[in-house]
């Protein structure tokens, strides 16, 4: 067993992803060993490796990531530790296990863009260096970040930059788009829409949100966490926790809602907040790992039926 938990922490060191809020995310998970584990975005392990080191029950845990080149990188990370890994959108993977009756004691979903998305410029995630207009999370769908820029009427592209983008000049930005394209790579779009922007000293460039509305469009993010979050709290196993990270305004407050609703009333509650409030990086993370800059934690546990196991005490 203590072998097991060497190897994990020693591949943890060649994880290519930085996780955000790690300290964080185990306080409130707080692993046991025997725990289930099912993590909802699991990327390129950071997490999942800290978690399993601790819960030592490799068979009773499944890792999700609708990216084929993730999977491809946890298969070699978690080789032979008997993990079950899906490569599916976290809607579709939990719904089939909510089927099957699956349920776990730890849940987490760490939601957004990992590291080696934005750092690969074939991607199309980023503006920083120039690459294809892409930005699908799984390469196997046909929407692209292309599509949406050279085909989207004005209105719809206005929609998307004011819903999930929440930018004052939605529309004048969609005009110039439309008015320029066809567009072939991120630093074209970019330049576009900084011109567009026009906006006064800033420390995030005018492009940033509107790269982030088209993702959200590209992969649905939204309307599958939407749809998702009911299932994850139903597969909560008693006394289990689930912790999710976001990134974007618009995400938190889903979180925040399906929380809030299924922490109920008195006597039909499902959830109890261990989060009051969302947390954030740290200072000293932020200086080490930027992408916690934006990061918000909300944590709940499930809570405890007559008869059941509480999953802190293992007492009835």
């Amino acid at each position: 067993m203590q072998k097991q938990k060497e190897k994990h922490e020693m591949n943890q060191q060649n994880t290519v992803h930085q996780p955000v809020l790690l300290k964080e995310v185990l306080g409130y998970l707080s692993p046991k060993e025997g725990e289930s584990y099912l993590d909802l975005t699991a990327g390129y392990g950071g997490h999942a490796v800290k978690v399993l080191a601790e819960t030592r029950a490799s068979e009773d845990a499944v890792l999700v990531d609708r990216d084929p080149e993730a999977i491809k990188e946890l298969q070699k990370l978690f080789e032979g530790q008997g993990i079950t890994l899906l490569n599916q959108d976290f809607l579709a993977a939990t719904s089939e296990l909510k089927q099957s009756g699956k349920q776990f004691d730890l849940i987490l979903a760490d939601l957004g863009v990992s590291s080696p998305h934005l750092d690969k410029a074939s991607r199309g995630f980023t503006f920083s260096q120039s690459g294809p207009l892409d930005m699908r999370m799984d390469q196997r769908q046909t929407l692209t970040a292309s599509e949406v820029i050279n085909t989207w009427e004005a209105d719809d592209l206005a929609d998307i930059f004011r819903a999930y983008a929440e930018e004052p000049k939605a529309r004048q930005i969609a005009n110039i788009i439309v008015a320029n394209r066809p567009f072939s790579s991120t630093d074209e779009l970019a330049m576009v829409v900084a011109k567009a922007s026009r906006r006064k000293r800033s420390k995030i460039h005018p492009a940033t949100r509107i790269f982030q509305a088209i993702r959200i469009a590209v992969n649905s993010e939204l309307e599958l966490l939407e749809k998702s979050l009911p299932i994850w709290i139903d597969l909560l196993k008693s006394g289990g926790r689930i912790v999710i990270i976001s990134f974007h305004s618009l995400e938190d407050r889903l979180v925040k809602q399906a929380f809030s609703e299924s922490r109920g009333g008195k006597y039909d509650a499902v959830l109890q907040l261990l989060t009051k409030h969302p947390i954030t990086a740290s200072h000293d993370e932020i200086v080490y790992n930027p992408r916690a800059r934006s990061a918000k934690l909300r944590a709940a546990v499930k809570i405890k039926k007559e008869g059941a196991t509480d999953a802190y005490s293992g007492k009835k």
